[in-house]
């Protein structure tokens, strides 16, 4: 199926509210990694979000160049394509943008969604991250209202994060006190004021509730999901709304128990990153693959290897499909197995 136009990426949210799951948003940097994302979801039967991080990005457009816009338009170009192929359908997504890379990537991007409006096509991304966990909350909230209404002129969503993810993604660290990993009720209301509840452009929300990037033990992270359900209900009771008005995004997710995932999606996560694990998964399988193949990649004694094993698309295939079983994983977790508009 085609690339979700703004109006089906919407519904793929709301249903997904409506029925308590939420879709995995995996993050990719090479046309493998898409690869595998759209067969994972594809084996799943599920919708999902593939999204592209600066460094990925960065990647996208070659290591030797910094053009991570032009890296990030290469990514949609590619996924616009090749979805069309699978009888899924996928949103896309720019991720973790802090302030200083926000003239280099998620502004250019706008300006490029903005012409193909103004032309009567959708926008080239169906939502874009400003990641402001870095800088004070005032300031964070001050830049996604700047943002929003351009977003709202093209259809498109805004993902702002209230709260501090620990860890470091993609060269975007924190390493703020135990306090500051947990979103307050306060600090929402700050968003919302600021921001409506939809009247001004739709906006999404990475609460923090102890969450942290990277790779992490189950115990080692104090996570209270619970805390999302207190702070839906602290809105709902000041604005006077049905419960769970916000839409809300799990970041920092590796070394979750299923338990605690659940309740998170119980609360109004929607959108859960997934982008440690399945680096892993496919990462894993090349050096299962070299390992046992040791011989056949390499010249050894003056020999001439194997082609059919040192040929990427060999041992690429079994690392996509190797990711893939990532994803549909995620999907049970989440719940969104089975979950698609195309269906």
């Amino acid at each position: 199926m085609p690339v979700a136009t703004p109006d089906q990426y919407a519904e793929m949210l709301a249903k997904a509210k409506a029925g308590a799951y939420a879709f995995p948003a995996i993050n990719v940097s090479s046309s493998s990694t898409i690869n595998s994302v759209l067969q994972g979801l594809t084996e799943a039967g599920s919708d999902g979000i593939i999204q592209v991080t600066t460094g990925g990005a960065d990647y996208f457009a070659g290591q030797t160049v910094k053009a991570r816009a032009s890296g990030a338009l290469a990514f949609a170009k590619y996924v616009t394509e090749v979805a069309k192929n699978y009888p899924v359908t996928v949103a896309l997504h720019t991720d973790h943008c802090p302030k200083d890379a926000l003239d280099g990537f998620v502004m250019p991007l706008l300006a490029a969604s903005e012409e193909e409006v103004k032309a009567g096509r959708n926008p080239i991304f169906q939502s874009h991250m400003w990641d402001g966990s870095a800088v004070p909350l005032q300031e964070n909230i001050e830049i996604a209202q700047q943002l929003l209404p351009r977003m709202k002129a093209i259809n498109a969503i805004l993902e702002v994060e209230i709260g501090v993810v620990g860890g470091e993604e993609d060269g975007v660290q924190h390493e703020g006190s135990n306090e500051a990993l947990y979103t307050t009720l306060g600090d929402v209301t700050a968003a919302v004021e600021a921001l409506g509840l939809g009247d001004q452009g739709k906006w999404i929300a990475a609460l923090t509730f102890g969450n942290v990037h990277g790779v992490y033990k189950p115990g080692n992270v104090k996570l209270r999901p619970e805390l999302l359900g207190e702070i839906q209900a602290g809105i709902a009771a000041k604005y006077s709304t049905g419960e769970k008005p916000l839409d809300l995004v799990f970041h920092g997710g590796s070394g979750s128990t299923d338990a605690e995932i659940a309740e998170a999606v119980r609360n109004g996560v929607v959108k859960m990153n997934i982008d440690t694990d399945t680096q892993y998964a496919y990462s894993r399988s090349i050096a299962d693959t070299v390992l046992k193949n040791y011989d056949g990649f390499l010249k050894v004694d003056g020999e001439v290897g194997n082609k059919k094993i040192y040929d990427p698309r060999a041992w690429g295939k079994i690392a996509e499909s190797a990711m893939a079983v990532r994803v549909v994983e995620a999907t049970t977790q989440l719940g969104s197995k089975g979950h698609s508009i195309s269906a």
